[in-house]
């Protein structure tokens, strides 16, 4: 990177885990000098087992990003109360693990929530964090949600 910064990418669907990332991954860079970019990405599924939709129609893709944007600015503003400048945020579109992975390539750190909102009750690991901690181009954080701590 040429700013001197490590860039410290975060996935976030809006789900306990991806806060709880999101809050993580800005201590680390608070600490560490670095800077953070919350990352949500999000795709219209085609049929099962197929890629996802590449083509909608713009005031469809419109709405649907307004719509993201603000799961994702909410999400920082529950992760960072007061401080959500600090954090860079960024949609992709396409599968979350792609697009993380793809993310990584520009990271020196990569950080995702346990499970997301898809996850099934008392999974350790999600799919998407699977996919990121054995595809990603930089080392992986999996950080756990604070509501299996009672």
């Amino acid at each position: 990177m040429t700013s001197g910064q490590e860039l410290v990418v975060v996935g976030v669907d809006g789900s306990e885990p991806s806060v709880a990332a999101l809050a993580w991954a800005a201590r680390y860079a608070s600490a560490s000098g670095g800077k953070v970019r919350a990352l949500l990405a999000w795709h219209y599924p085609g049929v099962i087992g197929a890629p996802p939709i590449e083509k909608v129609p713009q005031s469809v893709r419109d709405q649907t990003e307004q719509e993201e944007r603000a799961n994702l600015d909410q999400a920082v503003a529950k992760a960072i109360p007061g401080q959500p400048a600090g954090v860079e945020t960024s949609l992709g579109y396409g599968p979350a693990a792609e697009v993380l992975i793809e993310a990584s390539k520009e990271a020196g750190l990569l950080v995702v929530g346990s499970h997301g909102h898809r996850s099934w009750t008392g999974m350790l690991l999600g799919s998407v964090s699977l996919h990121c901690v054995t595809g990603a181009f930089c080392p992986v954080v999996v950080v756990r949600g604070d509501h299996d701590h009672g």
